[in-house]
């Protein structure tokens, strides 16, 4: 009897070890159908972010290279209320641009947005799959600042892009990429010297050249009390030091690395015989680059000086000072009026082919507003045009007196590629700006404020003395940038 009721025991445990077997089989299958969805969702979120910010830079690529801001005729400021924050347009709606179908366009000129429209959205081909992206682009401020060197007003904008970038199909994804692009306002003069060249040697001093600094509102009586500290130095390429004493009395910043020998071939940011950088050698991001001036055109008339002469503000041709010449240039004050003041007079803007000036008795003096005491002063700006002179600027003789000791009162601009010849004295002080150009000083004496150009060399021993308050004053619009970036998947 015992047997008969045993019959059928061993399908039983087959079948329960064949159902457990099922069982994780199953869940096997099921967990590497998972791990495969897991690794396509990961795969389609990536792919779908990836083209999330290609539509990003599709976008800022067109704002930067094929959008005109607001400020002419076709699409005036007036169109916009930039008080609000994001602007917003005479209608009350954000200032939207968009190539994104769930997004509405609100800007006002439409040919803006129809080309906004066709590059700011496409696909990319990734394997097998698709993918799509659409941007927009909102305006989240804008304003018109003066740029130093230019007549004419720049529109600067801050813009919030957002992108999205899809995968259709039975696996889907869609993800949302934000980004700020934005402009800063920055002062022009951040350093005593900048040299734009990129190559060997764009900054040279050499026997005993050095820089410092000073404060032009703590001057006193003409006289500025200097310090050796904050007199940086930039560069796109590198500076060379040579000689002793010759000392670099802050940082030097360049976006080349590395110290030693300088080839074409391997620019590296700083080359000393002798000398030395007392501050960090600082890499920039990326190299500066300043807006070459607009120059008005000189007049026809030239000017041969050889004794004291004042010269009121408008168009010469060129002007040569020999012998005993001393020159005056003063602001421009209409009149006559019963006291001058600052109030009725202006900068004195003096628009020329070249200027020399050469000979131990010859200068360059910078007159106050009349009749004021204390003396009080104005800018005076040389717009040197330099039309077929390859030197356009020599001031090797007694140099500039500028007694109010503050650069802004001598600005001297100049778009060309020529050669500026410069001798410091104690009281040679101005703002020297042509991006273009190749600057040599000489004659061991010192110069107060600051210079831009292509190339500098002071071999001879002077020092540049820069003046702490020009980080206040004359600003220019510095490079785009893209920021702040977030994303998001739905």
């Amino acid at each position: 009897m015992k047997k008969l009721t045993e019959r059928g025991v061993a399908l039983i445990l087959t079948m329960i070890l064949l159902l457990i077997l099922s069982v994780m089989g199953l869940s096997l299958m099921f967990l590497a159908q998972t791990e495969t969805w897991s690794s396509m969702n990961y795969r389609f979120v990536s792919q779908a972010r990836d083209g999330a910010e290609a539509g990003v830079n599709a976008a800022a690529n067109f704002l930067l290279n094929n959008y005109t801001p607001p400020g002419g005729t076709s699409d005036p400021l007036t169109a916009y209320n930039i008080n609000a924050r994001p602007v917003q347009t005479t209608g009350g709606s954000a200032v939207i641009l968009s190539a994104n179908s769930n997004v509405a366009s609100t800007y006002p000129v439409a040919s803006v947005q129809t080309a906004f429209n066709t590059a700011a959205q496409g696909t990319l081909a990734a394997g097998n799959t698709t993918v799509n992206y659409a941007a927009t682009a909102t305006l989240l401020s804008m304003e018109q600042v003066g740029v130093y060197g230019s007549p004419t007003p720049v529109t600067i904008q801050t813009w919030r892009i957002t992108s999205d970038g899809s995968i259709n199909g039975l696996r889907s994804a869609d993800v949302e990429v934000s980004s700020v692009m934005e402009r800063q306002i920055t002062p022009t003069f951040t350093y005593a010297a900048f040299a734009e060249s990129n190559g060997c040697g764009a900054l040279n001093f050499g026997g005993g050249g050095s820089t410092g600094s000073y404060d032009s509102s703590a001057v006193v009586g003409g006289v500025a009390t200097t310090s050796n500290s904050d007199g940086n130095v930039g560069t796109n390429g590198n500076l060379t030091t040579n000689g002793n004493p010759t000392d670099i009395y802050g940082n030097l910043s360049t976006p080349r690395t590395g110290v030693g020998t300088c080839s074409s071939s391997n620019v590296t940011a700083w080359t000393s015989g002798s000398g030395h950088v007392s501050g960090s050698i600082l890499e920039l991001p990326q190299p500066v680059t300043y807006p070459t001036p607009t120059i008005p055109p000189p007049g026809a008339t030239n000017e041969s000086i050889s004794s004291a002469t004042t010269l009121a503000p408008g168009s010469y041709g060129d002007i040569s000072l020999t012998g005993h010449g001393v020159l005056t240039l003063e602001p421009t004050c209409p009149g006559p009026p019963a006291i001058p003041s600052v109030l009725n007079c202006t900068a004195g803007i003096y628009n020329i082919n070249s200027i020399s000036e050469s000979g131990a008795n010859t200068s360059i003096i910078i007159a106050p507003i009349p009749g004021t005491s204390p003396a009080a002063y104005l800018p005076v700006i040389l717009n040197v045009a330099g039309v077929s002179n390859s030197t356009p600027v020599t001031l090797t003789g007694n140099s500039v007196q500028n007694p109010s000791m503050n650069p802004m009162n001598f600005q001297m601009m100049y778009a060309g590629t020529g050669t500026i010849n410069l001798k410091g004295n104690s009281q040679a002080c101005g703002l020297l700006y042509a991006p273009n150009a190749t600057f040599s000083f000489a004659g061991g004496s010192n110069w107060y404020g600051a210079v831009i150009g292509a190339s500098m060399g002071d071999l001879g021993g002077a020092t540049i003395y820069y003046d702490r308050r020009l980080s206040n004053s004359a600003f220019t619009v510095g490079n785009w940038m893209l920021d702040s970036f977030t994303w998001k998947k739905y």
